[in-house]
């Protein structure tokens, strides 16, 4: 393996879990195990290309874990990693930030978040 080199630490943080995707699909693992049907519907602009793959990079860093069981139809899920659980704390403050945020711009949170499982 070539020994990759950043600038800063953040780096190397942002390279696994940045882009538009990866975070959301994160905190919605964070609530539990979900199939990819599930995601697709908490995430719905996500197209499923992209969902399947950023699922992939995912669990390829060995951030999720993906669970198949042996039946008909097949069913899959996610969930958190034991590494991946790790990143709880990270999580929570960005939507913590990004809750003060919207308020801050918006005034108020209820006006521009969908209504689901984070803001009930």
């Amino acid at each position: 393996m070539i020994k990759k080199k950043y600038n800063v630490t953040v780096e190397a943080t942002l390279e696994v879990i940045g882009g538009k995707w990866k975070c959301i699909i994160l905190c919605h693992l964070t609530h539990g195990l979900k199939r990819t049907s599930e995601l697709k519907r908490l995430i719905p602009e996500i197209t499923q290309k992209m969902l399947t793959q950023q699922l992939r990079e995912l669990e390829e860093d060995g951030i999720i874990d993906r669970i198949v069981y042996n039946q008909v139809p097949p069913k899959v899920e996610y969930q958190l990693s034991e590494y991946g659980q790790s990143l709880r704390s990270i999580l929570d403050s960005l939507s913590a930030w990004g809750e003060c945020h919207i308020v801050k711009v918006f005034g108020n949170k209820h006006d521009v978040l969908e209504e689901n499982i984070f803001n009930k």
